[in-house]
């Protein structure tokens, strides 16, 4: 029991300087990016922006320090003999390195909290901040792309106003589950989208069963009947505000913030969590093409947490080997490091190519580092 406090007090100090080390460095690069669009902005919002990026930070540098841990707390040990001393006495290199396992192990259940739970939510709320609040841009990123907000419902905003937070020239389309010729489109002058609902003013609505389009050029011009009869198969229901103060209320599939998250940059927010991802795969009537993306998202947020563990393995003979100094080990450990996180990019590129290679492509990097850190164990 001493000895297992001793080596846990080895080990603490280095996994947390790690994290706060590769955690600043990280942070900082996300402010530095985006510095010059935050310029002006109060302290206390900046700070709330990089703190919301903390969790997904976090996932993404806890191998890094795991790795920093084991090299910097055995390789001094084994510099100054103090693992020789112990396993004279009888005590396996096995049972030294229990502690490390410990502590690797409960990294990698807070890894995968996060990677599911807490991530996909802050980077929602990140995205958010970040247009709304730093920048004010609000929805004007947006402006003049189609955007699918879940319930059917695809959104146009022809424009968006910063100072009164409103879309203006809108369009929205709901087409028919049941009748993909058939559906309703709203034009509306002005909108305003909060939380998981857009409000229309000046609005006008459309049922539109495209079906019927052809036989418009079938009514004989000598029956009037016959042709106002075919215009109402095409447009079954038509209705507009009459009251300009009127409003119409849609709900909306994904809100405000989760629709920025989305679409607002180029490469949209990692907003799956576990109840969105199990939804896709298990849930009726979804498209494959979105179910094995899911797939693939679940298996790349299971697998790095997992890689805590294999890294542990991987990085004990290389503290027994080359573990002498501070800077020997801060290398050795960004060493490790750097080629785990190219063959999980690597497995990642293999995994997008085939769907059959989801499971193989992922885990690939954690696979190749627990054969090789076995190995390299038993020859150490």
């Amino acid at each position: 029991m001493r000895l297992t406090r001793y080596v846990t007090r080895e080990l603490l100090p280095p996994l947390l300087a790690g994290i706060v080390m590769f955690t600043a460095v990280l942070s900082f690069g996300y402010f530095f990016i985006s510095s010059q669009f935050v310029v002006g902005a109060p302290i206390g919002l900046i700070v709330r922006w990089i703190g919301y990026q903390v969790p997904d930070t976090l996932v993404k540098i806890f191998p890094m320090a795991v790795v920093l841990m084991v090299v910097v707390a055995f390789g001094r040990m084994a510099t100054e003999r103090e693992l020789v001393a112990v396993q004279s006495g009888g005590v396996s290199l096995g049972r030294l390195a229990r502690p490390a396992a410990v502590i690797a192990l409960l990294v990698t259940a807070l890894s995968l909290w996060l990677s599911l739970w807490a991530a996909p939510v802050a980077n929602v709320a990140t995205r958010s901040l970040y247009w709304d609040a730093l920048t004010g841009a609000g929805l004007s990123t947006l402006s003049g792309k189609t955007l699918d907000l879940g319930n059917r419902l695809l959104l146009s905003p022809g424009s968006y106003d910063t100072k009164t937070q409103q879309m203006n020239g809108v369009r929205i389309e709901q087409w028919s589950p049941s009748n993909a010729q058939q559906g309703t489109i709203i034009f509306a002058q002005s909108g305003t989208f909060t939380g998981n609902q857009i409000k229309l003013k000046n609005y006008q609505i459309y049922t539109v069963n495209y079906a019927g389009v052809q036989a418009l050029g079938a009514v004989p011009d000598s029956n009037p009947a016959a042709f106002r009869a075919a215009v109402q198969a095409v447009f079954p229901a038509v209705q507009s505000s009459s009251d300009p103060a009127a409003v119409l209320t849609l709900d909306t599939g994904l809100s405000r913030a989760e629709t920025l998250a989305k679409y607002a940059d180029a490469i949209g927010a990692d907003a799956q969590g576990w109840p969105q991802l199990i939804t896709s795969l298990t849930a009726p009537n979804v498209p494959q093409a979105e179910r094995d993306a899911a797939r693939l998202t679940l298996n790349r947020k299971l697998s790095l947490p997992f890689g805590n563990l294999v890294l542990a393995l991987m990085a004990l003979p290389f503290a027994l080997r080359f573990g002498r100094s501070l800077g020997v080990a801060l290398g050795s450990a960004l060493l490790i490091s750097l080629v785990y996180y190219l063959l999980f990019f690597v497995g990642l590129t293999v995994a997008g190519q085939s769907v059959a290679l989801s499971e193989v492509g992922v885990w690939l990097a954690n696979l190749v580092f627990f054969v090789v850190g076995l190995w390299l164990l038993r020859r150490a």
